[in-house]
């Protein structure tokens, strides 16, 4: 017997991480303002984590566009694994050389690039989907916010988000 309701559960579940990282930046932030000596002195680096847990945690949910969309995402032992009602493969993540996002289907798709190997596209909708956030931020020199920004309906097209061969992103801030 559950006191929560179904619709509630759902709704804590998926912003798991940033209530997370609130609540450990809270328990950071309280230490720092109301002990002294040592607890006072660690409750900054709690602070902090609590801070990055909650940023990483917005992040992970801009990621999730929805669900119910066609086919399963499976990720074992360095390789991502689609299986869908018409189509599926398997990319191996050390040989993959070109992530894309193409919004001219319904849903939209990822498109993963491994030479000799026919392209893998992946519904954004599709089955522990949300599983490849993980997965697209391990690799070199990709940017998350471009992901993330790449996400956004804008129209029929297809964009390159990474290549292997692409120079690192950098953080620049502004002066």
């Amino acid at each position: 017997m559950s006191f929560i309701r179904p619709e509630v559960a759902t709704l804590l579940h998926r912003w798991r991480g940033v209530l997370l990282g609130a609540a450990v930046a809270l328990l950071g932030l309280w230490w720092v303002t109301s002990s002294t000596g040592l607890l006072g002195w660690i409750g900054w680096p709690v602070l902090a984590a609590g801070l990055a847990l909650a940023f990483t945690g917005l992040q992970r949910l801009r990621f999730v566009t929805g669900r119910g969309g066609p086919g399963v995402v499976s990720i074992t032992e360095g390789q991502v694994a689609y299986f869908g009602p018409l189509t599926g493969g398997v990319v191996a993540l050390s040989e993959l050389d070109r992530l894309e996002i193409d919004h001219s289907g319904q849903p939209a798709h990822w498109r993963l690039h491994q030479p000799g190997q026919p392209m893998l596209a992946i519904p954004l909708t599709a089955e522990n989907a949300e599983a490849l956030f993980d997965i697209f931020a391990a690799l070199p020199g990709l940017s998350t916010e471009r992901l993330l920004s790449q996400m956004r309906p804008q129209g029929a097209h297809i964009a390159v988000i990474w290549h292997r061969d692409a120079p690192p992103a950098r953080l620049t801030l502004p002066r």
